[in-house]
């Protein structure tokens, strides 16, 4: 066995903390130094205080907030997906279909579903405005979210 491998060891190394608690116990360092302890610690102490280490808590309220951020774009994003007001050309239809809608004023989604509340009659009386074009603007709307007039639907 190989002589004077192990580190010295000191059965009276004293620990101190950074509240100014000290006491001894048995280490191979002759002092250690900690930042909290069972004195100041809130677990054993029930103070209602938060100990940061590293920046931790600065770091989890920094992610907190970039995820309400997250959040709120997304809703609105997905309100504007279903706003009445968003023009039919961003539907990514047949521009003949946006065309036609729009030499008849109808530029967007909330004055098309006006017209088809009215019937699909009124809709099908727009020159140029055929039944493939209903069929294809309904379905487009359907997978986007809109709710289609019960009548009509």
């Amino acid at each position: 066995m190989r002589t004077d491998i192990h580190p010295k060891y000191y059965p009276d190394a004293q620990v101190v903390c950074a509240c100014g608690n000290t006491w001894t116990t048995g280490s191979t360092r002759k002092e250690i130094r900690v930042e909290i302890c069972s004195n100041c610690h809130p677990f054993f102490s029930g103070e209602q205080r938060i100990v940061d280490t590293e920046g931790q808590v600065d770091r989890f309220y920094k992610r907190l907030q970039a995820r309400q951020e997250y959040l709120v774009e997304q809703k609105t994003r997905e309100e504007s997906k279903v706003s009445l007001s968003r023009p039919i050309s961003e539907l990514d239809m047949n521009t003949r279909l946006v065309e036609t809608l729009a030499r008849a004023g109808v530029r967007n989604v909330g004055q098309f579903l006006e017209k088809l509340n009215a019937g699909e009659d009124t809709v099908l009386a727009i020159e140029g405005f055929g039944r493939k074009s209903l069929i294809d603007l309904k379905k487009k709307l359907r997978s986007l979210g809109y709710e289609l007039p019960e009548a009509v639907a």
